[in-house]
């Protein structure tokens, strides 16, 4: 199956969930993100504001200040992202009808620990398919490995390997409801 299938079946099967349903899921997807290890050592954090319901990071948000870690999401600027540092309301809708962060303190990609990333599909290896824009893809790019990144997603937003094109990125985690799965070494292994 292509990417183009792939994306319109998952997309299809996250927008039928309920909002009961996607609030605990994703409750639950953030539960587990808080309590790894990778979350609780960091110091800088990029999430995301979630569109067509993707997990929820509301929660992740809170966690975060309490812990007083410093936290970015990413504005559209051209065909990159930048990552602005925002309090727990400063949002306006931008490109692609998101809400991207209003303010103008720019975090420099490197200086994340950890970047939280949404997507449609994912596989075991730490591939994600997107929206087909190409936005994290060229961010993971630049940094090689150097920061966690980190997939959210539902269970059944799991699929068997995904097809890889040689701009796609791998994550280092994927979080789902269930579990931590670390895929850095699933291809090898």
């Amino acid at each position: 199956m292509g990417k183009k299938a792939i994306r319109q079946r998952m997309l299809h099967q996250r927008l039928q969930l309920s909002t009961r349903d996607w609030e605990l899921r994703s409750c639950a997807v953030q539960q587990r993100l808080v309590a790894a290890d990778c979350f609780s050592s960091c110091r800088t954090l990029a999430l995301y504001n979630p569109i067509k319901n993707e997990v929820a990071t509301d929660l992740l948000l809170q966690a975060a200040h309490v812990a007083g870690k410093k936290v970015c999401y990413p504005r559209v600027a051209g065909e990159r992202l930048d990552f602005v540092e925002v309090g727990e309301s400063d949002f306006q809708v931008g490109a692609f009808g998101v809400a991207e962060p209003k303010g103008r303190e720019l975090v420099a990609i490197n200086d994340i620990d950890l970047l939280v990333v949404p997507g449609v599909a994912f596989d075991r290896s730490g591939f994600r398919l997107g929206y087909g824009k190409g936005f994290y893809d060229r961010e993971l790019a630049t940094i090689a490995g150097a920061i966690v990144v980190v997939g959210l997603c539902f269970d059944f937003q799991l699929c068997p390997p995904l097809p890889v094109e040689s701009h796609d990125q791998r994550l280092d985690y994927i979080v789902t409801e269930t579990g931590l799965i670390p895929c850095r070494n699933e291809a090898a292994g």
